[in-house]
């Protein structure tokens, strides 16, 4: 899916989009989804325009975003709103900077009516960037 069909599921809009493209997507199961990183993103100007490097927290949002896009595709949770509910075991491993691609890979391993959870891995190429445990809820 392009960005023209995300944005029919996700409620966020540019530049808080962190998402450019979903690769597969089994609805309520799985998602991998990309993000394109450029030098034209507005937190580059402030984190640090002398050594520019993606916020963890962006990338944590890019996971959480993928997967609220699994969740909200199903038709039971169209037009539905993703919280975070929570976050654990979160690491970073490697820099993420202009240039990269990020692969979202997230897993979602518990759904219920309003609230689930999530395990989610950001690769640049083969390398695990960030890890970590996800907790939604809808709204």
């Amino acid at each position: 899916m392009d960005i023209r069909e995300i944005m029919k599921v996700l409620p966020h809009r540019p530049p808080f989009l962190l998402i450019d493209r979903i690769l597969s997507c089994v609805p309520g199961e799985k998602v991998v989804a990309l993000k394109n990183v450029t030098y034209n993103e507005e937190f580059f100007r402030g984190h640090y325009p002398e050594y520019p490097v993606m916020p963890g927290v962006l990338i944590v949002e890019a996971l959480a975003q993928a997967g609220g896009y699994g969740i909200l595709c199903m038709p039971e949770n169209k037009d539905k709103t993703p919280f975070f509910g929570g976050m654990n075991n979160v690491k970073f491993r490697k820099q993420v900077v202009p240039g990269d691609t990020l692969r979202l890979e997230v897993t979602i391993e518990k759904l219920r009516r309003s609230f689930g959870k999530g395990k989610g891995m950001a690769y640049v190429g083969e390398d695990l960037v960030c890890e970590a445990e996800l907790t939604f809820m809808l709204g």
